[in-house]
């Protein structure tokens, strides 16, 4: 069995690097060389897995700090830097600098892109300042700033090749999220859940910057992209206008369904995969019905956008567990069977595991055995099987409920899992934490806050004390195989390697690495802040080197990010997370590490 899930496996790398003639094929020769990581996730299936071996499980104690470099910007860091050859490209958040280091000369600055955006942006970014991080191809630098400017910077000067605005702050429409670069174009997501705003995603003609197409998340099917005798949803076509006949009247038109999270490319179908956040309002009886298609995976033609298929995972979302967590593509074993299979962490604590061409649904467990709001996954229906004590809103009315799990920030928000072909395993980095939820009765204005519900967090009862783990996951089980306890959330993205170690960082400002197999802690260093970056290694000289952002923020450190004291300030996430002040503080810097 063994011998055939790494067959499968090495399909899927082959097919990823010969897609060539269908992808972006600078793109693909650059991703394919493991000396490099030049693209957020890792390469277009989202694993965040490296071939580099030279760190291993045996030396990875002996790493020692190669060099820093101090990005001259506090609040939340996010993503991680990219390598491509002799260069680095690090970003920062708001204000968004991007600077390209010349590794060859001693990481000496060679150009610094510095946009000026105009500071009443920040009020409208839910939970922290924080960017996941550029993109390159075809000589270019993609960034998507926080007012929604898509830029293309020419990656040797840093001169602007392009820009195209992609939505309108004034509105609340912002950015946090990474782009894509696939084939001839660039893709794009949208923020503002929390101000009514309707997701979408957007693809950019690589060249310019024209528009290529748009897909929203709900509306009327010229809108959506659906196609209502072919698109389907657990293999059923969706019909006319299911973006719009689950909404009361024309609530989808601020129905939110923002698209901030990660995207993922598979080159044999050409289809893109990503998912949507929580309908607004956050108050469920202001908005009746299943509310599609937000809280959904989506799979689209990356031509056309046309959707192709659709899973709803949350249907009538009472929580704020949006659905923009990475999916992650691998071929493995699901219950004996080889698939095709596309694996999801939501922010509802469910790990679905799903076929990717036909959106089948394979698996659907509890990634944290605290989740309470449901019992489980209806397999045919698709449905999570609400428990009723736990839910917003009961008898059509508005209910102060307590202790339900997880909080808001799900399970797992946007810090991506990664995936190890060599141990068919996933990591992933977990919030063990639960909430009181009281919602109430809020207005639309364009602009405003469009939320509607006050929390408190706190850790999940009965459990280690802890607010998060770092878990190994059998997603053709569905099944925990070792889970590490951490005293905070684990809010920074994953690194697995050949060299059977895997690599996160913590919010009190640990990098750690852990025996991809057991979960024992082989190593851990401080760095001068906490981390939400997601970690990433490359290589250059013969030798490896790993390297992660610092920088507490984010939504778990929006309390010390932004200077807040009210417990219930950043959506119930200032309580929570009280305790980091006596750990740690602002700060902003990359540090890279090698052996000696």
């Amino acid at each position: 069995m063994r011998k055939s899930l790494l067959i499968t496996t090495v399909a899927l790398t082959a097919l990823l690097a010969g897609g060539t003639a269908q992808a972006n094929d600078g793109l693909i020769k650059d991703i394919e060389n493991s000396s490099n990581w030049a693209i957020q996730t890792g390469d277009y299936a989202n694993q965040r897995y490296s071939k580099l071996d030279q760190i291993n499980k045996d030396n990875v104690k002996d790493l020692k700090v190669a060099w820093t470099f101090s990005t001259g910007v506090l609040r939340g860091h996010e993503g991680s830097p990219l390598v491509i050859g002799d260069m680095m490209y690090v970003h920062t958040p708001f204000p968004n600098n991007v600077y390209a280091l010349d590794l060859a000369n001693d990481g000496a600055i060679k150009w610094v892109y510095e946009p000026k955006q105009d500071p009443n942006v920040i009020p409208v970014m839910c939970c922290d300042t924080v960017y996941r991080g550029v993109a390159a191809a075809n000589g270019m630098i993609f960034l998507h700033q926080a007012d929604t400017t898509v830029v293309a910077l020419d990656a040797a000067t840093g001169e602007v090749k392009w820009s195209v605005k992609n939505g309108d702050p004034s509105k609340g429409e912002t950015n946090t999220a990474t782009v894509l670069p696939v084939k001839d174009k660039v893709i794009v997501g949208i923020s503002g859940g929390e101000f009514g705003v309707r997701g979408h995603v957007t693809a950019y003609n690589m060249s310019d910057g024209s528009l290529a197409w748009r897909g929203y998340s709900m509306g009327p099917d010229s809108d959506t992209l659906i196609n209502p005798e072919k698109t389907t949803h657990l293999g059923q076509p969706v019909g006319k206008d299911s973006g719009t006949n689950t909404w009361e009247g024309d609530q989808w038109k601020i129905g939110g369904g923002t698209t901030w999270g990660w995207f993922s490319y598979d080159p044999e179908t050409n289809l893109m995969y990503y998912g949507s956040g929580n309908p607004s309002t956050w108050n469920p009886k202001q908005r009746p019905g299943d509310n599609r298609w937000s809280m959904t995976v989506f799979a689209r033609d990356v031509d056309t956008g046309e959707a192709k298929w659709l899973y709803q995972m949350t249907p009538h979302d009472e929580w704020d567990y949006d659905g923009i967590n990475e999916m992650i593509l691998a071929d493995i074993k699901v219950k004996g069977e080889d698939r095709k299979a596309l694996v999801h962490f939501d922010r509802n604590g469910f790990g679905y595991t799903m076929d990717r061409v036909t959106g089948e649904l394979l698996v659907a467990e509890k990634f944290d055995p605290k989740v309470n709001w449901a019992t489980h996954v209806d397999m045919k229906t698709g449905r999570p099987q609400v428990v009723a004590k736990y839910s917003t809103e009961q008898n059509g009315e508005d209910v102060n409920s307590t202790g339900i799990c997880p909080a808001a920030l799900g399970s797992k928000d946007q810090q991506p899992a990664s995936f190890s072909p060599k141990a068919q395993t996933f990591f992933v980095p977990t919030n063990h934490v639960c909430m009181d939820y009281e919602p109430f009765r809020v207005s639309y204005t364009a602009g405003q806050p469009y939320v509607g519900a006050t929390l408190s967090m706190y850790p999940a009862p009965d459990s280690h004390g802890g607010m998060g783990n770092f878990i190994a996951w059998d997603a053709g089980e569905g099944k925990i195989k070792w889970s590490k306890p951490e005293q905070f959330s684990v809010w920074s993205g994953a690194l697995a390697t050949a060299g059977d170690i895997v690599f996160y960082g913590t919010l009190e400002g640990y990098l750690k690495a852990v025996d991809a197999n057991t979960g024992d802690e082989l190593y851990k260093f401080k760095t001068p802040s906490g981390i939400i970056g997601n970690v990433m290694t490359y290589e250059r000289g013969g030798k490896q080197y790993i390297g992660v952002l610092s920088g507490i923020g984010g939504w778990a450190g929006i309390g010390l990010a932004a200077g807040l004291t009210d417990p219930q300030a950043g959506l119930g996430a200032v309580g929570g997370y009280a305790g980091l002040k006596n750990y740690t503080r602002l700060g902003g810097q990359l540090t890279v590490f090698e052996l000696p």
